[in-house]
């Protein structure tokens, strides 16, 4: 099986931490060339260089806030004038919690700018260097709502949805060009916004931090949460040339919580 990312190039959104940052890392490994793309330029500075360069690799990165489109689309229109990408990873950090019916205006628009809009920006601006090189690889981070909504998760759940719409056609009209578009849907992954989620959820019931917990993990088959390398690992083999044939699908990456076939 061909897992060789070696000569490809690769951008990673929101590889500052987490999800992102555990997939930079597993492309560099396969020999891909990656570059960062988050807003702590600090941070970014030196991740770069924790990468593997054993394939003589060279990273990069790009500072944007993906909570600004128009910074978005500046910074990545730029980087394409001198560059090739072969894989692009949409990833970027969820809305916050609550009940759609207390959901504004605002936060809707938030998160669909942050999410859709951003996605739609970055892919975009990539298509026509993976046609040029007749292979593009597209892989949206999204989440486990995509199966079924979650509770207390309305504009989470209400923006991964028209994501998950948005990648699948994607698929359909990029497929003749060897460029494939998939979706990962994490479920409940041992991150940051996971540890947020459970204390937010805590205080609310008025329970302690260790009961939420335990309750989550009482819900997945296996018994645990996810690691960051888990998902890593599914999003590796979709952007190799092994996946050449996996298109507009989008999978659930939870431990068997999602409960549908």
């Amino acid at each position: 099986m061909n897992l060789s990312l070696e000569g490809k190039s690769a951008i990673i959104c929101g590889s500052t931490q987490g999800i992102g940052l555990a997939i930079a890392e597993e492309l560099a490994l396969l020999g891909a060339n990656c570059t960062l793309m988050a807003r702590n330029e600090e941070r970014l500075k030196s991740l770069i260089y924790t990468l593997d360069i054993s394939l003589r690799q060279e990273h990069n990165y790009l500072v944007a806030d993906f909570g600004r489109p128009d910074e978005v689309k500046r910074v990545i229109e730029s980087y394409m004038q001198q560059h090739v990408v072969h894989i692009l990873v949409n990833n970027t950090g969820g809305p916050p919690p609550g009940p759609i019916v207390d959901a504004n205006d605002e936060d809707f628009l938030n998160a669909i700018n942050q999410h859709l809009i951003c996605n739609h920006i970055l892919t975009t601006a990539v298509i026509p260097s993976m046609k040029k090189e007749r292979y593009g690889r597209i892989i949206n981070i999204i989440s486990s709502s995509v199966k079924i909504p979650l509770n207390n998760m309305g504009v989470s759940n209400t923006t991964r949805g028209a994501v998950a719409s948005w990648a699948k056609t994607m698929a359909n009209e990029l497929g003749q060009f060897n460029i494939t578009v998939n979706s990962l849907l994490p479920g409940r992954i041992s991150t940051q916004r996971l540890s947020s989620l459970i204390e937010i959820n805590a205080k609310k019931a008025k329970v302690a931090f260790d009961v939420v917990e335990k309750n989550m993990i009482e819900e997945i088959p296996m018994k645990r949460f996810g690691d960051v390398s888990e998902i890593a690992a599914v999003a590796a083999f979709l952007a190799s040339p092994a996946a050449s044939y996996v298109s507009g699908v989008s999978i659930p990456v939870d431990g068997g919580r999602t409960g549908t076939i």
